[in-house]
């Protein structure tokens, strides 16, 4: 072999020892516990299997519903010659951030009315909330060199993943209490007050996912107290409006209450599930500044930050979303179809309970399935038990022994519940 072959064979095999070796040190992630969750339930071939981790609506034959509304307002954008396939401005659609805010804030919200809500169109909630923890990690007063956000314990498994992929470390104050299956009031109060003032706290705002236990109205007040008191920051996470109690203004009352308190605060907005637009990814972020000029200054920033991740906003979702919040006839059948996903859910909780406690007389108290509220319910099982429930009755729910209550339907509601009350019972 000549010099000249034997240094090409050389730059060769570094370069092809160099590409092998390029992503040696990546460790293998763990899949996402949902989504692995939904992998085996569909690679499940028992007749009888329950599918109760998903967090996305079915109807009473277990399958998807789009909603009546969005086909028509669907309709609508068919027949619109005139709409087009152009970028949308970096904030979003105009019409839709402004009627999105009306939505959660109230029409007659007097932020709004001041000119002091900037409102940026996001990917869905997932996006209001990177937005969110985004803009704060650059430019919230924080107290101490450390950045930190309380989150509620239990809370949505991707909040911890969102804040600390902005440097955003994750600290958690008691929400659930586990010998009630409800909230653990005082030790929310306990961590509020014991909190460094001005620190940031995340709340969901109805619907809490995955325990499905709010505050009342009297807690929210003395919540609200503490955070005026402390001066902290709230930062809202709301996707369930409406779809937790089927009334708009009803759960959107903790937000407006809030606001009109003067708590510094913002909020994460999604049209996932009240909308049914979960592969859509409508959402968007509200910001509440002290005065306009102050909100004139958050939003040059949040189009900076926007503009850098993902350039402006899809616009399909949210054209569909608009149509319904700005045409009364639609508005009014949107609010109908709400109210048919949140009344489908809250009879599988009443059919429930009724028959574990009427019919079964399951061992335990069961009161929480239909003190809680929205999508997903706490059961109160162990580990053990929710895995019995898995591995022997081909159920499919988290460890936590949280449910979604839309996976049940009058097919399916009487084998989950004598399933579970022979795993409470041990003999499963």
């Amino acid at each position: 072999m000549t010099d000249r072959l034997k240094q090409v064979f050389s730059q060769l095999s570094a370069s092809s020892k160099m590409s092998s070796e390029l992503w040696q040190n990546v460790p293998l992630a763990p899949p996402d516990s949902i989504f692995k969750l939904t992998a085996a339930y569909k690679a499940d071939t028992f007749d009888k299997k329950v599918n109760l981790g998903v967090g996305a609506y079915r109807d009473d034959n277990d399958k998807p519903w789009i909603l009546p509304v969005v086909r028509k307002a669907e309709e609508i954008i068919l027949n619109t010659p005139a709409l087009d396939h152009e970028y949308l401005p970096i904030t979003g659609l105009p019409e839709f951030t402004i009627a999105a805010a009306k939505l959660i804030l109230g029409p007659d919200s007097s932020a709004i009315a001041e000119g002091r809500v900037t409102t940026v169109q996001t990917i869905s909630g997932t996006g209001a909330n990177h937005l969110g923890a985004l803009f704060l990690s650059r430019f919230y007063q924080w107290s101490g060199d450390k950045k930190e956000v309380y989150l509620s314990d239990p809370t949505w498994a991707n909040h911890p993943a969102i804040f600390n992929n902005v440097g955003i470390a994750s600290l958690y104050y008691p929400y659930y209490d586990p010998k009630t299956i409800g909230l653990n009031f005082d030790g929310f109060l306990s961590s509020l007050k014991s909190a460094p003032s001005g620190s940031v706290f995340l709340i969901h705002a109805c619907a809490h996912n995955p325990t499905g236990v709010d505050p009342t109205r009297d807690q929210w007040d003395a919540i609200a107290k503490i955070m005026l008191d402390k001066g902290h920051y709230g930062f809202f996470d709301c996707a369930y409006q409406g779809f937790a109690s089927g009334d708009l203004d009803n759960d959107a009352w903790a937000v407006r209450f809030f606001v009109d308190k003067g708590v510094n605060m913002l909020i994460c907005q999604s049209f996932a599930k009240n909308a049914g637009l979960y592969g859509e990814r409508v959402g968007a972020l509200h910001v509440v500044s002290p005065n306009k000029e102050a909100a004139e200054r958050v939003k040059s920033q949040l189009s900076v930050l926007q503009r850098s991740e993902i350039s402006n906003p899809p616009s399909y979702g949210a054209r569909i979303v608009t149509l319904i919040l700005n045409d009364p006839a639609l508005f009014d059948e949107w609010k109908r179809d709400i109210s048919t996903m949140a009344g489908r859910i809250i009879d599988m909780r009443k059919e429930l309970f009724k028959i574990l406690t009427e019919e079964l007389h399951t061992p335990g108290n069961w009161d929480h399935i239909v003190n809680q509220i929205g999508m997903f319910s706490f059961t109160g099982i162990t580990p053990e038990q929710s895995k019995a429930l898995t591995e022997k009755a081909h159920i499919y729910l988290t460890v936590n022994g949280r449910i979604s209550m839309t996976g049940l339907n009058r097919n399916n509601i009487r084998y989950f519940a004598t399933s579970l009350d022979a795993a409470v019972r041990g003999t499963l």
